[in-house]
Order: structure tokens, then sequence, then C-alpha cells
């Protein structure tokens, strides 16, 4: 995988020639990225990043999510039908979420959800010719954090930003936040962070300071939320 290692950074166009697929050892591929006659190809622009886990993906500025196996998406529900939910994760096509795919749920004992109920999951499937297919649990068979999202509010940003506040270590600004507010995240890689705190004031100073953080600095990013949290008193 020293390959993968060097072309890291690397900054690629639509079709551009990435990297040639290594004789040894597991690629793992992600959004933006195919391969195609032994060749890993991008299928837009970005620069080649890497995730904690090595999977390879395209970072990008576009404004449409592209579903890619293994994402996580704060997704609408849009309607309900006898084996699954019709999801709207913001990407090409809706999105189908089986009504088996809860951790407890049997055929007599099925999610109440409705349209409007916000959702987090893990995209399972993603095909060029297919719509994509979500499940509410992790590879082993538990909700892991992930089903129904109740309340709060809903906050959309860049797939970069989404990528940084679930990276590791912690970001940044929410370690910032974390220190002297009281609040749950759900990030998605679709551009959808589901905030829920106490308070609305407290969910709409968090989602502002979210916002401003993407093009600072950490030494900023601090200095901006220390500001906020010397208001709140």
């Amino acid at each position: 995988m020293a390959a993968a290692a060097l072309a890291l950074g690397k900054v690629v166009g639509p079709g551009d020639r990435v990297l040639d697929v290594p004789e040894q050892g597991t690629l793992r591929l992600s959004a933006g990225l195919t391969t195609h006659d032994g060749a890993v190809s991008s299928l837009k622009g970005g620069v080649l990043k890497s995730t904690r886990t090595g999977q390879l993906f395209l970072e990008g500025r576009q404004k449409r999510y592209i579903p890619a196996e293994g994402d996580v998406v704060v997704g609408v529900i849009t309607d309900k039908h006898s084996e699954n939910f019709t999801v709207d994760i913001g990407g090409p096509f809706n999105a189908v979420l089986p009504q088996l795919s809860f951790e407890g749920a049997t055929r007599r004992n099925r999610p109440n959800l409705h349209p409007g109920d916000l959702v987090y999951a893990r995209v399972v499937s993603a095909h060029r010719d297919t719509d994509p297919v979500l499940s509410c649990m992790d590879t082993a068979g538990r909700a892991a954090g992930f089903g129904h999202l109740k309340e709060g509010m809903v906050l959309s940003c860049s797939s970069a930003l989404a990528r940084q506040l679930l990276g590791s270590p912690t970001a940044p600004v929410l370690e910032a936040l974390g220190s002297g507010l009281q609040f749950e995240l759900a990030v998605g890689l679709n551009g959808r962070v589901w905030l829920c705190a106490p308070t609305a004031a407290t969910c709409v100073v968090v989602a502002n300071a979210i916002s401003e953080s993407e093009f600072r600095t950490p030494a900023q990013v601090k200095t901006m939320v220390a500001r906020v949290l010397s208001r709140l008193g």
C-alpha cells in the first residue's frame, strides 16, 4: 500500500488515473473512486485522502452527495411501505431502508417511523444502477448509535467539514464546545449534522460555531468558541 500512501494529497480531476491497483494487500475505496483496467480512477475532482482505517476517498466541494458503501448519513423518511422506508439522503436518488434493518426489529415488532422523521443510518449498498440501501445497525447487528433521531435540529455543511467532525482526534470545535456545553451530535457524510441540546439557544450556538469553524485554524477555533461561551455566561 506504499503507492497509496505516496499518492495521498494528490489533486485529481474526473477520469484521472490515481494509482495502480496493488498486487498484494487490500485496497478499500470510498467516495469518488473506482477501479478500471488495473488502476484506481477518479469519478470526480478532488484531493485524495485516507480515513483512519485506511479507506481512500476523494475530498471535494461538490454540492450533490454521492453515496458510497460504508458512509454514515442523516436521512429524512419520505415514505413508508410494507417492507421498507424511502429515505432522502440528499443524493441523486432516494435510499431504501428495510424495516428489519433495526436492532431488535421483527415482522411483529417494527420501528414506528413516519414521513418527516430523521434517521441516522449506514450505507450498506451503493451502486450506480440501483437505489442505495441503508441499515440502522453496525456490521455486528447492533444499533451502535444508529436509528431514529428524535427532536433536535439539522445543520447543513460541506462533506469536507463532515469528515472533519467525524475524524480522529476529535475536531477542535467539538472539543472546545464540549468543555462548556452539553449536546448530542450525529454527523452524516451527506452534509447533514443533527444536533440536540437541553435548550434551543444551545443548539443555535453549537450550529453557528460548527459552521464558522470550517476554514479556521485550531487556535482560531478555540478563541472563537471561548468568546461565544463567555457571552453565554
